[in-house]
């Protein structure tokens, strides 16, 4: 089994680590994985599952037409899940924990692309590579190549930044945290 992983050589999943859903900074409904893919943290890169349905969030508002507009997993979502394999990353490559007043925030998008309609139904494999990284005592800027894939089919590619800060609870804010400086 790969460092981190949740599905064996043999495909049978384990439940996600308890500690690792315990950190997240978002609940269950709003974390929406199911299994840890791949940690490689030489490459920086982490996968993880995420299964799709009819009723993921926005996704169950949809008004779906089978010709005019076939459900799928919503646009906005698959955005939001940028910023959870960017936590997966956080966690399992760069060893930051939220328990220990670590957070991040997207800086900017630097390039979205959805490359096809994902269908519910079927699970989406999320990648999450590094590619440049400026590391300080309480903040680290990374740069972010994201590509998701629904049964071997590029739904979506991203370039995105990201800012992780250590929060300093006793000078109550985000460790001089101005979001401004995530221009990567």
């Amino acid at each position: 089994m790969v460092e981190g992983a949740t599905i064996d050589e043999a495909g049978r999943v384990a439940p996600l680590d308890p500690a690792f859903v315990a950190d997240c900074p978002y609940g269950p409904d709003g974390l929406l994985l199911d299994a840890i893919l791949e940690v490689d943290r030489v490459a920086g890169r982490v996968r993880a599952r995420m299964p799709t349905h009819d009723l993921l969030p926005l996704t169950r508002e949809q008004r779906a037409h089978p010709i005019k507009h076939p459900r799928h997993v919503a646009g906005g979502l698959m955005v939001h899940m940028t910023g959870m394999i960017g936590f997966v990353h956080a966690y399992y490559v760069l060893d930051l924990r939220h328990a220990d007043g670590w957070i991040g925030y997207g800086g900017r998008i630097h390039s979205a692309r959805f490359k096809a309609l994902a269908i519910p139904g079927e699970p989406l494999e999320l990648e999450c590579t590094a590619t440049t990284m400026r590391r300080g005592a309480t903040r680290i800027v990374a740069r972010y190549d994201m590509r998701f894939t629904q049964r071997g089919t590029l739904v979506y590619e991203g370039d995105q930044t990201a800012m992780w800060l250590k929060v300093d609870e006793s000078a109550g804010d985000l460790g001089g945290g101005d979001l401004g400086g995530a221009q990567d």
